[in-house]
């Protein structure tokens, strides 16, 4: 017996053209994509085949564990931790403060009595089974480089005016997961009309191994078997995603947003670099990776996974702690949500423009206002992406 994850799309099914009046479209036509997760219990492969036969599947695939991308040290690169990603990316001079945009972060919850989220509208939803809340930091951390209040004076946030915040819970008190939280998650957020979710998270590909090998597998076994559920997730996400993104001709759509993960050591080797992880590496996931400020020049972050489409400030972050206070940390953890800002601010120009009020157009003008000024001159394009992210000017 086996956990999976099923997506199925709950739209009209399409009817027959005998089974409708004579020039009226089909009703299928007309609506959008509706996805459903849902978690079964599974005993063979001949259900799992039978499943993925039915019409309404889109994709099917074994449950494997996730986790936070874990922080590492808030001084690498010998700074003191402080908020100058806001400077960086030009939120503190923008004119846009992500007014009327709904954000939603999917980690390890929200401590939603902390001062920076003074004034936020927080929805929170648990899919993770531990409670609403966070007990680990994470999540607090990333919403309050969001959206956060300036705390005694410090301004950490990049998009200070949005009032509408969702938070999924689909990581667990100790940081880890399973996809299908995380499927659910997102499933949710879009159901709320999020303009934009922001994760920073990854699958556990080692992890999934190892508890399949605790459980007396064979390594061999073990690693099939773990190989067939990465890949399985990789193309439920691309399903999903697919839906999603077919949802733009009957709605705004959604900007998704992923850390591309901190893997990469290019401190012990300048080729020790790790490709871009789950969710990050999927169809229409827009992959941040982490700079370094060094002087007035930013660096790629040596931890920083490559691949990413676009780079922000990722070292030394300073943001909102849970339980109180402001704490640094590093990683692409810290980078995902400068963009997951950015984007709302981008948003909330592309709303109150001429322009069409769609993902794409937020997206378009995400990607193109990105700058290479600042950056190293010997930073590859596979490290960086288009560049740093910048803000509505």
């Amino acid at each position: 017996m086996a956990t999976y994850v099923v997506l199925r799309d709950l739209k009209p099914v399409t009817s027959s053209t005998f089974e409708r009046p004579l020039g009226l479209r089909d009703v299928s036509e007309q609506a959008p994509s509706e996805p459903d997760i849902a978690v079964e219990e599974i005993n063979s492969r001949s259900k799992v085949l039978a499943l993925s036969a039915e019409p309404r599947v889109r994709a099917i695939t074994r449950v494997m564990p996730t986790q936070l991308v874990r922080p590492l040290d808030a001084a690498a690169g010998g700074n003191e931790p402080t908020a100058w990603g806001v400077t960086a990316v030009g939120a503190d001079t923008s004119q846009r403060t992500g007014k009327d945009v709904t954000v939603a972060v999917l980690d390890t919850g929200i401590d939603a009595s902390h001062p920076a989220f003074s004034g936020v509208e927080i929805a929170e939803q648990d899919f993770s089974g531990s409670g609403n809340g966070d007990h680990q930091g994470h999540g607090t951390h990333c919403a309050g480089t969001i959206v956060g209040r300036a705390v005694n004076g410090t301004r950490i946030g990049i998009a200070p005016g949005v009032t509408k915040l969702w938070v999924g819970k689909v990581l667990a008190d100790d940081g880890g997961g399973n996809s299908d939280m995380l499927f659910r998650g997102i499933q949710w957020a879009v159901q709320q009309g999020a303009h934009v979710i922001s994760m920073s998270l990854g699958f556990d590909f080692p992890g999934l191994v190892k508890r399949l090998a605790d459980e007396g597998w064979p390594i061999d076994l073990a690693t099939s078997v773990g190989l067939e559920a990465y890949r399985g997730n990789l193309r439920m996400f691309d399903a999903l995603m697919e839906m999603i993104r077919s949802r733009r001709a009957f709605e705004q759509g959604t900007i998704v947003i992923a850390a591309a993960g901190n893997e990469s050591r290019r401190n012990i080797d300048p080729n020790y670099e790790i490709g871009a992880s789950l969710p990050a590496a999927a169809e229409d996931v827009l992959s941040v990776g982490a700079l370094e400020l060094s002087g007035e020049e930013l660096r790629i972050a040596p931890f920083s996974n490559a691949f990413p489409q676009i780079a922000a400030p990722g070292v030394g972050i300073l943001s909102a702690r849970a339980g109180g206070g402001l704490v640094g940390k590093s990683g692409t953890s810290m980078a995902a949500p400068h963009v997951a800002g950015v984007a709302a601010l981008w948003w909330e120009d592309v709303l109150t423009s001429p322009l069409p009020a769609t993902s794409q157009t937020v997206l378009a003008r995400l990607i193109a206002n990105a700058t290479t000024q600042r950056l190293n001159p010997a930073a590859d394009v596979a490290d960086r992406g288009v560049g740093l992210v910048r803000a509505p000017r």
